[in-house]
């Protein structure tokens, strides 16, 4: 970006105080609910409370709280979209529209929003119609009905504009070429259509949501290559059972904050699992993030020498996934096994790990140099994980004797 342009950027922060003032607007909304609700037990207490009193005095509660809603919306949301990341990735009490929210989908939730709080004040009206003038009456629908079709206008405005974003981003997969089979569970491997939001479910099975902007999950994942499970040959394996890798495909232990650990000699399709697994992950709407060990001790070493490894390990919490390939096939230096034990131990029970390694846990003392802090690290990271390991020939010598075998008919 150019100077002027950073500059320009850098303006969204001016932004900011608005959205902190809209929460000391929503503290005013605190405390007037509970102004409300203290009036209407010492009036129900007292015996001065009727029917229609206790109705309006709810609908008025209820109006606070749909407000309350609405701020909450565009505080959060609006912050997200227009100002800077939150970074609430993995968090257990992300709210569900702030992964798939933009900026149509907020106007769409704010003006249906405004027409469930005009609505609360239409129905106050028509419970107190008795007291309520007839001018206002009149006047109270009308303007709700205004309300509602801005929203209807609002909504079918959205479709056409998040069909083209669609498109587009079906277009970028095409120019790609990424081709990739049907999944097991009857999705497309790649989302489907329109970056898998046509016709897919979700991955907790409420709708399409967790596929809006995969493709960008997996573009910024890091993965060496594109691995789907379908082009795994399961068939080449004596362990583990087919079932395996199909309850694995699910990727449950993303929401449990489980690992997997995938064991087993060069060429059994470690990394490629892994890959996938990873594809999988960021299909289902988490963020992952891809790299070898000896990668992820660079990284790490860089970020202690720098005097930021707390920050490193934080930052790397808005990942729900990290993939550590290729444990044990370079022994670590003492520093970097140090840093990767402090990676295994910050993400435990607080992330999922994917690793791959060559050698059963029990032996990764040689690779770490250290059986204390192998241990300490095989502790934590073995605790709430699926270790599986991958009994099979090489696919490369596979591959070589077929080829010598042709070769000899």
């Amino acid at each position: 970006m150019t100077t002027l342009g950073c500059a320009l950027f850098a303006t969204r922060w001016l932004q900011a105080p608005l959205y902190f003032g809209l929460v000391a607007a929503q503290g005013v909304y605190v405390y007037k609910f509970f102004n409300e609700l203290w009036h209407l037990i010492h009036h129900v207490i007292s015996g001065h409370a009727d029917e229609t009193h206790v109705m309006l005095a709810v609908l008025k509660l209820v109006d606070v709280v749909m407000i309350a809603n609405l701020l909450i919306m565009v505080i959060v949301g609006g912050y997200e979209t227009f100002v800077s990341r939150i970074g609430l990735q993995g968090h257990r009490d992300q709210p569900e529209w702030l992964s798939h929210v933009n900026s149509n989908v907020l106007k769409v939730k704010l003006a249906t929003a405004i027409v469930g709080i005009s609505s609360v004040h239409l129905l106050q009206m028509f419970v107190d119609v008795h007291h309520t003038p007839r001018h206002d009456l009149m006047w109270g629908t009308v303007i709700h009905m205004a309300f509602i079709a801005s929203a209807a206008i609002l909504a079918y405005m959205s479709g056409p504009m998040a069909a083209h974003e669609a498109k587009a981003r079906a277009a970028k997969g095409h120019v790609q070429g990424v081709a990739v089979p049907e999944q097991r569970d009857g999705r497309a491997a790649g989302g489907g259509g329109a970056d898998g939001m046509e016709g897919a479910a979700g991955a907790d099975g409420t709708g399409p949501e967790p596929w809006a902007g995969a493709e960008e999950r997996i573009e910024a994942a890091g993965f060496p290559a594109r691995k789907v499970l379908e082009m795994f040959d399961e068939g080449h394996l004596r362990a583990p059972e087919p079932q395996v890798i199909t309850r694995l495909g699910k990727v449950d232990f993303v929401a449990r904050k489980a690992n997997v650990v995938l064991l087993g000699g060069p060429g059994t399709g470690k990394t490629h699992l892994a890959v996938a697994l990873g594809v999988r992950a960021c299909q289902a709407g988490h963020g992952v993030l891809f790299a070898t060990a000896d990668e992820w001790g660079t990284r790490l070493a860089d970020a202690k020498a720098a005097g930021r490894l707390g920050k490193e390990l934080a930052r790397l919490d808005a990942y729900p996934v990290l993939v550590v390939d290729e444990v044990g096939y370079v022994p670590f230096e003492r520093e970097v096994a140090h840093l990767l034990f402090q990676l295994v131990s910050h993400r435990y029970e607080r992330g999922s790990l994917i690793v791959t390694g060559n050698r059963p846990l029990g032996r990764w003392d040689e690779v770490f140099g250290d059986s204390a802090t192998a241990s300490a690290t095989v502790d934590r990271l073995a605790h709430h994980a699926e270790v599986v390991t991958l009994d099979a020939d090489s696919y490369r010598t596979r591959r070589l004797e077929s080829t010598q075998a042709v070769g000899r008919g």
